[in-house]
């Protein structure tokens, strides 16, 4: 039987108990973290969660969009990659389709899907509502859906991105020092 609690946040919460939850989950990882995200501008604590979590042996995997209708997002987010994938991040960019979920899937039984994007509107400016499922049944449909959107992805490689064109990293840069906005 899994257990689901509702999780919500608005700009008048003192933290963002979604924030923390995600924090906490990624902080206690052994295995495996899947995250799949539309909107993807991590702080300095979630980039260095995520990083610390594959330096720990744990397979951390991201399915991010690979075009968006923000593109200052967009490039935002695309300016962590390389500090992700020299982490031992592995990232994938969904093609094919507008990318708009944001689920995570933690060692096979800790799952979590709702509104929240992984930027920092969502975590302080937004009034966001997230499900956090707790067991195998759930945990296994996620598992499901998440290989259908693999297999809908590209995986971008370090040796990859390192030859991606000037005016993307351009744009990176620029979007980048925007993202406390975004």
């Amino acid at each position: 039987m899994d257990i689901v609690r509702a999780i919500g946040s608005t700009p008048d919460d003192p933290y963002s108990l979604i924030y923390l939850t995600l924090i906490s989950a990624i902080g206690n990882a052994e295995r495996q973290i899947h995250l799949t995200n539309a909107y993807f501008v991590p702080d300095p604590q979630l980039l260095k969660a995520l990083i610390d979590a594959a330096g720990r042996g744990v397979d951390v995997t991201m399915i991010l969009p690979g075009h968006s209708d923000s593109e200052v997002v967009f490039h935002a987010g695309r300016s962590h990659y390389s500090a992700l994938l020299k982490g031992g991040v592995r990232i994938y960019e969904r093609r094919g389709a507008l990318l708009h979920s944001k689920t995570a899937l933690i060692d096979g039984v800790w799952s979590c899907v709702g509104s929240t994007n992984l930027d920092w509107r969502s975590f302080l400016d937004n009034d966001e509502v997230n499900a956090v499922i707790l067991g195998r049944d759930f945990a296994q449909q996620m598992k499901a859906m998440i290989a259908r959107d693999l297999e809908g992805s590209e995986r971008i490689t370090l040796e990859s991105w390192e030859q991606r064109a000037l005016m993307l990293r351009i744009k990176e840069w620029g979007a980048r020092l925007l993202q406390r906005l975004l």
